[in-house]
């Protein structure tokens, strides 16, 4: 089963304000955490492919060190339209199934993924983890990679859910907190940083907070 992920990234300068911190510690924060996922992504024997969806010059540049594949995102327009951009690329070279990931879950693992893969039917079915507030969707799976279109940014979790059961009837609703766990604000921020998993990464953004405050 060939399987994408995708990352839509918005531009590092209009991303995060409501961490509520000076436009330097965000961009060097949004650095940190693609950097994260990537890494854990391109190590993941589950994911055959990266996908990322952005018009920064910077997070293109560090998705090239994973080898993703890169489509520029030239109006900026949302993630949704960012996915949309994708599944093109996806349905042409004759990908099956994708997963949509945002860039501030950098927690992520690849036991993770293996994890929410182990609910995947044969065909024609979706996975859905919710963030931590479930106000949002923190992986989609989709099978085929147009089963449905996204809702970001629309109380993202109940209508995907929702969307997906009008699509198919193997939809699978699960819980992955290293996925669950994401980053909107200083909170959340705080939040992941007494959580003791990635102690590398939690010095970066240690490092950065202390160096930049």
């Amino acid at each position: 089963m060939k399987t994408a992920a995708i990352i839509p990234v918005k531009t590092f300068s209009n991303a995060k304000t409501r961490l509520g911190l000076p436009l330097n510690q965000i961009e060097k924060i949004c650095k940190i955490m693609l950097e994260e996922i990537l890494q854990t992504l391109s190590i993941s024997p589950q994911i055959d492919e990266i996908i990322i969806v952005s018009q920064d010059q910077t997070a293109l540049n560090i998705s090239k060190k994973f080898g993703a594949v890169q489509i520029i995102d030239k109006n900026e327009t949302g993630v949704n339209n960012a996915v949309s951009l994708a599944d093109e690329y996806l349905l042409k070279n004759n990908f099956e199934t994708s997963i949509v990931f945002p860039q501030d879950i950098p927690y992520l693992k690849t036991q993770d993924i293996d994890f929410i893969l182990k609910f995947k039917g044969e065909k024609n079915f979706a996975i859905i983890v919710p963030s931590r507030r479930f106000d949002g969707t923190n992986a989609l799976v989709r099978n085929p990679v147009n089963l449905m279109k996204t809702h970001y940014d629309e109380d993202s979790y109940k209508i995907h859910m929702s969307v997906a059961k009008e699509k198919t009837r193997d939809v699978s609703m699960v819980f992955s907190k290293r996925i669950m766990w994401d980053v909107d604000n200083l909170e959340d921020l705080k939040f992941l940083l007494t959580q003791n998993e990635k102690p590398a990464f939690s010095k970066k953004i240690h490092d950065v907070l202390e160096l930049d405050g």
